[in-house]
């Protein structure tokens, strides 16, 4: 099993910053994949970003040059940079990783608020 924990959630105005961080552990040999996913009352839980083993990230077209993952190997732990925030990014965000195998694990949720 891979445990996921996230941290780096809070309350941002419009136009600010926050870093969002995600630390594995478990089996994390069986990982081949991370991302970023958000979930607005009322809404679907969306696609924010993703990131594979060698580093090729890909992003959902409302936070392309926005927001930037990356991953540092050696603290097991992927982040998600958010700048020029929306009130629109307001969401919990949650992480998860796609093992080997198809089995897909969530961490539990961070929330970001964007509001003046």
């Amino acid at each position: 099993q891979v445990q996921l924990v996230e941290s780096g959630g809070g309350l941002v105005q419009p136009g600010g910053s926050l870093r969002l961080s995600c630390t594995a552990s478990g089996s994390i040999f069986s990982i081949y994949a991370m991302g970023w996913y958000r979930q607005a009352p009322g809404n679907r839980r969306e696609l924010v970003a993703t990131i594979t083993n060698g580093g090729s990230t890909n992003y959902a077209d409302s936070v392309k040059g926005r927001f930037t993952m990356s991953r540092d190997n050696a603290k097991n732990t992927v982040y998600l940079q958010m700048n020029s925030m929306k009130p629109e990014d307001t969401a919990v965000y949650y992480c998860n990783a796609n093992r080997v195998g198809g089995t897909v694990c969530w961490g539990q949720g961070t929330q970001v608020t964007v509001s003046s």
